[in-house]
């Protein structure tokens, strides 16, 4: 996906089974992101920057939905873990995922694994792809978006 693509109308289960629909952010900006692991040090930091940022975010018309291909009940204790504050979806068949386009190679550690690239999507009121953030400042996630609103 790239700036001004069509959201998909499916965006996955959220932590507690309920489908998620951007529709039902009619109205709003809707950031997904992108993640690899939850309870990962990186992963955490960025979760709870969207957290600690949220009444900012949410201020300017702004929600959150995080992605990762864990599951149902690791998103549950990470949620709870990391009290946060949005949705996570459980996109165990990595379909949301590869249809993004947040799935391909990674160099950890001098080797090359595949994986999901942190990557956040800001989507508009209309469902398309207004910004695309490929290098995440994990520590300034909230941030991030808030400076893009700015500018």
């Amino acid at each position: 996906m790239k700036k001004g693509d069509k959201c998909p109308e499916y965006l996955g289960k959220d932590e507690n089974g309920n489908e998620l629909h951007i529709s039902d952010y009619k109205g709003k900006k809707v950031i997904i992101y992108f993640y690899p692991k939850d309870s990962t040090p990186g992963c955490t930091a960025e979760a709870c920057s969207l957290r600690d940022g949220m009444e900012a975010l949410r201020d300017l018309g702004y929600e959150v939905i995080g992605v990762s291909k864990d599951s149902a009940k690791s998103h549950l204790n990470f949620i709870a873990k990391q009290n946060l504050n949005f949705h996570l979806i459980a996109d165990t068949e990595l379909t949301l995922i590869k249809q993004f386009g947040a799935w391909g190679e990674k160099k950890m550690y001098g080797k090359i694994t595949e994986g999901v690239i942190r990557t956040t999507f800001v989507i508009d009121e209309n469902g398309f792809v207004e910004h695309v953030v490929a290098k995440v400042d994990t520590k300034n996630a909230a941030q991030q978006i808030l400076q893009l609103h700015e500018g």
